[in-house]
C-alpha cells in the first residue's frame, strides 16, 4: 500500500473502527522507539485505554517489541520496524499502519538518542546524527502522519488527529556538556509550535511533552551507553567518582519524593494532549518540579 492508497483506504474507514472499552476506544496510535524505555510505557497506557498501537521501533527491537506485544498488548498492536531518520522508512511505517488498522489518530513521536559531550570534544558527525533522529525524525513522522490525519478529517470533518512529541526537560533549559541533545529538541519544540499553526484548520493538534529524567529506562540505565554513564566520562557532575554518585545527584533535583520520571507519568499528559481539544502548540513539562515555567 503505498501513501495515496493508504489515505484513501483510512478515509473511507474513518467510522469503521474496532472498539474497545477505554478512553481512546475506536483510536489508533503510533509510538515511535515503542519497544522500551517511555515508549514501551507510553504504548501500554493507550492500549489499556482502548486504542489499538502499533509500535514502530528499529527492526533489531523486533524480539523485544513482540514480548511486550505477547505478554501485555495481545490483540489490537503490531509492531513495524522503522529509522525515524530515513524517509522511506518513515513513509513505510505509516502506510503500514494504514493497512493493519485502517487510520491514524494518534502519533507519539517518541524515539530518539542522547550523546553527551562537550562542545570542544564532541564529534561533528555525532552531533548530526543526534539532530537527524531527534528533530529531523520527528519532521518526517509529523509530515507523514499529517498526511493520514488530513485525509481523515476531510472525510469526517468531526475527526480530530494528534501529534504529540516526547521531547524533554532539555529542550526547555539548557543542558550542560549535553548540547547536542538539549538543542535538537528545542528545535523540536518550535517545529512543534510552527506544526500546530499549520495544521490546526485541518483539527490536528500538535504538541511537546517534556519529561525529566526516567532513571530506571535504558536512555540512563544502560550499563555501557546510558546518561549516567556518559555523564561521569563528560565530567558532567562535579567530584562524581561512580555512576551511583551521577544518579545520586540527579535524584536530589527532584523535589517529589525524589524519584524519576516514570512512563505513566508521561502517558497522562499524553492523554491530556488527546482529550483537551482547545490546546495546541504545547511543550508541557512533566518534571516533578525539577524544571518549571514561568
Amino acid at each position: 500500500m503505498n501513501l495515496e492508497e493508504a489515505k484513501k483506504y483510512c478515509a473511507e474507514n474513518v467510522n469503521k473502527r474496532n472498539t474497545a472499552p477505554g478512553r481512546l476506544s475506536g483510536k489508533i496510535a503510533v509510538v515511535t522507539g515503542g519497544a522500551q524505555g517511555f515508549g514501551a510505557g507510553i504504548a501500554e497506557c493507550l492500549y489499556k485505554e482502548g486504542a489499538g498501537v502499533l509500535i514502530a521501533d528499529l527492526p533489531f527491537q523486533q524480539e523485544t517489541a513482540q514480548k511486550l506485544i505477547n505478554e501485555k498488548l495481545v490483540d489490537r498492536a503490531a509492531f513495524c520496524g522503522c529509522d525515524v531518520s530515513d524517509e522511506e522508512s518513515v513513509k513505510n511505517m505509516v502506510c503500514r499502519c494504514a493497512e493493519i488498522f485502517g487510520g491514524l489518530d494518534l502519533f507519539v513521536a517518541n524515539a530518539g538518542i542522547a550523546k553527551a559531550g562537550d562542545i570542544a570534544t564532541l564529534d561533528t558527525k555525532v552531533f548530526e546524527q543526534v539532530a537527524k533522529i531527534n528533530y529531523e525524525g520527528y519532521y518526517l513522522c509529523a509530515k507523514y502522519a499529517s498526511e493520514i490525519m488530513k485525509a481523515q478529517n476531510a472525510a469526517d470533518e468531526n475527526r480530530w488527529g494528534d501529534i504529540v512529541q516526547i521531547n524533554s526537560k532539555s529542550g526547555i533549559v539548557g543542558s550542560k556538556a549535553n548540547f547536542a541533545y538539549s538543542s535538537s529538541k528545542f528545535a523540536g519544540i518550535g517545529l512543534t509550535q510552527s506544526l500546530a499553526l499549520e495544521l490546526a484548520p485541518y483539527r490536528i493538534k500538535v504538541n511537546s511533552i517534556c519529561p525529566g529524567n526516567y532513571y530506571d529506562g535504558p536512555l540512563w540505565s544502560d550499563p555501557e551507553k546510558g546518561l549516567f554513564v556518559q555523564y561521569l566520562n563528560a565530567g558532567k557532575v562535579p567530584g562524581a567518582k561512580t555512576v551511583e554518585d551521577v544518579k545520586k545527584f540527579y535524584l536530589a533535583k527532584q523535589p517529589i519524593n525524589g524519584r524519576g520520571c516514570f512512563p505513566s507519568d508521561v502517558a497522562k499528559a499524553v492523554m491530556y494532549c488527546v482529550e483537551q481539544c482547545f490546546e495546541t502548540g504545547q511543550a508541557i513539562p512533566v518534571t516533578g518540579g525539577q524544571v518549571m515555567l514561568a
